[in-house]
């Protein structure tokens, strides 16, 4: 009746995990009853968790990447600590657990946090700053979301009721066959990321459509604003690589249910071609991550030095080039495996070659800056803090695309330091740009300058505490993954390393005050006009937080810098421009089409780990009765009446008005 699933599943002999799910257990309920106790269920089902409205998922995106930050750091608290305390010793964490918790802790923060943040990211900004109402496909947005949510939800399961994989955060074959990993932690890991997938692969088709046929009057490709360029490239990336994944992770559930033999050892195996295979994936993902914070970098740089961003056209070059080149690069990570040292040089000098693109960037950053009346807020800190460490990592990368050197170098610390380096000073860094410099467009208020400040420096020196001795370790030789050790010098890195950690646990917290504290004080706080950084870009055009349908008349764009243009005209004439003739907007109607399908994927995502064929068959119908349902519906668009857009639009005119007299006013 029930598969594999017995009481057997549930750790009683580790109390770490039933400690934790215990807490987790009673925040999620503590939720759920004041949501329903307040009466804000209704509001709650009806405004968010139906809502096809591009800039509500993004909120979305954001929170759930935020929420799955704070799971994927415990666990990276963990690691550091057993590490500074295994000395010579077991320290606290099991060996099995241990493998557990450091496969939880790349898989979460790749696929749950870094991919859901930047996602979430270009949902919210790209319409706005396209000069449209939503995204090409906006129920299917809903859907992309609520499976990439479905995916998160399998990995924290698996914290307790069975395991997860001990693999590392890519599986790789022969360890993740089912000879040498014959309980449900492959398993949780293959279906929640083959549904995540899906929905990201949905995402990236949509994103890519979006930029692409969707535009204001006069948007040509060479006017969209640098993040949207970025968000081209990056999507362009999913829809080519992520059905990559999706197949090799098909193939190696092939082989462990119905006993394939596509990466044994034997039966005309090739645990090698897993390899290709999940790399030609995963070298696209970084720059899948990174590229977006490139686009949040440039938005940025550009606003808070008061100038056009340096080098525009050739910005776009090079965003278009690493596409490119992103595919090139992939076996530089088993330099180490035989391929011969023609493939090799091949491969690491194009590992090189795409270090020059990235180059362009940072010099163009630098001169945007150049002679500019730069204002030191915080997403502006987290942009100069990411071109320096980046830097740092993009210099170890170039060495570890030496094959000599990855021979010395490869699966030890060193490679886990660059890793860190461009990921957190580049992807996660950007994110956080983005978070703050975009939050009073989501929400109408900005978050607290100083709290913000505070934490952009527990992260940054955190960081380099945590990392840098890791360089360190992996130049004396100590690999990656170890539970515990015996080189007496090994030791006071690790204890820095740890120490590192614990300040950015500084910043995370400084984070959450600075949000409580924002909320407290959101009346202070208030951005009245809608644009409180003198933005240049089309999203600053509209109130904060935007209505549904972003403009109440589309904007014409007449140069690059669209708004930039609007507001300079507005200055000189010490006026507005005319009041618009308003007409009635349709807008996508709310669906409860992407909850559904996530609801019916959750239960058969967990049916398959555990190997319960009738629930399977069950949520399968659930799942393809939903899509039929959506495929037959009768009313397709909302009606928004001219006089709440005409009262909506003329409220922020005032507010823009009156703005402008006092900067009049003042010399």
């Amino acid at each position: 009746m029930l598969g594999k699933l017995t009481w057997s599943a549930i750790p009683f002999d580790e109390p770490i995990p039933l400690i934790a799910a215990a807490l987790v257990g009673v925040a999620i309920i503590g939720v759920l009853a004041w949501v329903v106790l307040t009466g804000r269920l209704p509001y709650l089902w009806r405004e968010w968790i139906t809502s096809v409205d591009h800039k509500r998922i993004g909120i979305m995106y954001t929170l759930l990447a935020m929420v799955m930050l704070l799971r994927g750091f415990s666990d990276a608290i963990m690691m550091r600590s057993q590490q500074a305390l295994a000395f010579r010793s077991d320290g606290y964490l099991p060996p099995e657990h241990y493998n557990q918790i450091f496969s939880a802790h790349g898989t979460l923060m790749i696929f749950f946090v870094a991919m859901p943040f930047v996602i979430g990211l270009m949902n919210f900004v790209v319409p706005l700053q396209l000069g449209v109402r939503d995204v090409a496909f906006p129920t299917l947005n809903s859907v992309g979301f609520w499976l990439t949510a479905t995916g998160a939800l399998l990995v924290n399961i698996s914290l307790v009721v069975g395991e997860f994989a001990r693999t590392g955060w890519l599986p790789f074959p022969p360890l993740s066959e089912v000879t040498y990993s014959p309980g449900v932690g492959v398993d949780y890991y293959l279906w929640a990321l083959e549904i995540s997938g899906v929905g990201t692969l949905l995402s990236g088709v949509n994103l890519v459509t979006t930029v692409l046929k969707l535009h204001a009057p006069g948007m040509t490709y060479m006017r969209m604003p640098m993040f949207c360029w970025t968000t081209l490239a990056s999507n362009l990336l999913i829809v080519a690589a992520f059905p990559i994944l999706t197949a090799t992770l098909a193939m190696l559930l092939l082989d462990r249910y119905l006993g394939f033999h596509f990466f044994t050892n034997e039966a005309g195996g090739n645990m090698m071609m897993f390899m290709n295979l999940i790399l030609a994936w995963g070298h696209p993902e970084v720059y899948i991550l990174i590229l977006p914070a490139f686009g949040i970098f440039s938005e940025v740089t550009s606003t808070f030095s008061g100038k056009p961003l340096f080098g525009y056209r050739s910005m776009v070059m090079a965003t278009m080039a690493i596409c490119l080149l992103s595919f090139m690069v992939w076996l530089h990570h088993f330099f180490t495996m035989g391929a011969g040292a023609d493939v090799n040089a091949i491969f690491g000098i194009a590992s090189m070659i795409i270090a020059v693109p990235t180059g362009v960037k940072i010099f163009n950053w630098l001169f945007t800056m150049y002679g500019g009346r730069i204002v030191y807020s915080a997403p502006i800190l987290w942009s100069i803090g990411f071109m320096v460490t980046f830097m740092i990592g993009g210099v170890t990368g170039v060495l570890l695309a030496v094959p000599p050197a990855d021979f010395v170098l490869h699966n030890s610390l060193f490679l886990v330091a660059h890793f860190h380096n461009v990921i957190i000073g580049g992807v996660l860094f950007g994110a956080f740009a983005g978070y703050s410099y975009w939050f009073p467009k989501a929400f109408g208020f900005r978050l607290h300058e100083g709290l913000g400040k505070a934490a952009f420096w527990c992260w940054l020196i955190g960081f380099y505490v945590a990392f840098t001795p890791l360089y360190v370790l992996g130049l004396m030789g100590m690999t990656r993954r170890m539970q515990h050790y015996d080189v007496p010098a090994w030791r006071p890195w690790l204890l820095i390393a740890a120490g590192g950690a614990a300040i950015i646990l500084a910043g995370i917290i400084l984070q959450i005050v600075q949000l409580v504290v924002s909320i407290r004080r959101r009346e202070a706080l208030r951005d009245q006009t809608g644009d409180p950084w003198d933005g240049r870009s089309l999203e600053w055009a509209t109130p904060s937080p935007p209505p549904s349908f972003n403009f109440a008349v589309l904007p014409r764009i007449e140069g690059q810098e669209a708004y930039w243009g609007i507001k300079q005209r507005a200055r000189q004439q010490a006026k507005l421009s005319e009041e618009p003739g308003y007409t009635e907007i349709e807008m996508p109607r709310n669906s409860p089409t992407g909850f559904i399908c996530a609801f019916f994927a959750t239960f058969m995502g967990f049916a398959l780990i555990w190997h319960i064929w009738w629930l399977v068959a069950l949520a399968a119908l659930g799942a393809y009765a939903t899509f039929v349902v959506f495929a037959w519906r009768d009313r397709h668009e909302d009606i928004i009446p001219a006089d709440v857009i005409a009262r909506i639009d003329r409220a922020n005119r005032s507010a823009r008005g009156e703005a402008l007299a006092r900067m009049q006013v003042t010399p």
